[in-house]
């Protein structure tokens, strides 16, 4: 069954709402309701993109680390779940619980699907 990335979207500088306990209990009760119905593999907050570390390899091979995001953007993931859904059209249903529980905006991907030729063969030799 396909996998989708649900992630929930904060603003920069993102400050909780003065409903924070019932945003709370909110999440709470989708987080039942998706484990319920079988469809969550895994649900979790983020810290804040500015505590953020981001890691990147250079031209001659050297790897920096920096402090703060990747991309500067005004809006980054401040939570996500992974959901197995039959379709696009069932993660999207999902992510409209999720943004009205968040009080913020919801985006769905589906994971790339790995050819079975690209898959690791414990017999064969690399």
């Amino acid at each position: 069954m396909p996998q989708y990335l649900v992630a929930i979207q904060h603003p920069e500088n993102y400050q909780l709402p003065e409903d924070a306990e019932a945003m709370i209990r909110d999440i709470s009760a989708l987080n039942r309701e998706m484990i319920a119905a079988g469809v969550r593999d895994f649900a979790g907050g983020l810290q804040p993109a500015g505590k953020a570390k981001s890691v990147r390899k250079k031209a001659g091979g050297e790897v920096v680390v920096t402090d703060g995001p990747y991309l500067e953007a005004k809006e980054h993931v401040g939570g996500l779940w992974l959901l197995k859904c039959a379709d696009m059209d069932e993660a999207v249903e999902w992510a409209r619980k999720a943004a009205v529980a968040c009080r913020v905006p919801a985006e769905v991907r589906e994971f790339l699907a790995i050819p079975e030729k690209w898959k690791a063969n414990p017999e064969r030799e690399t």
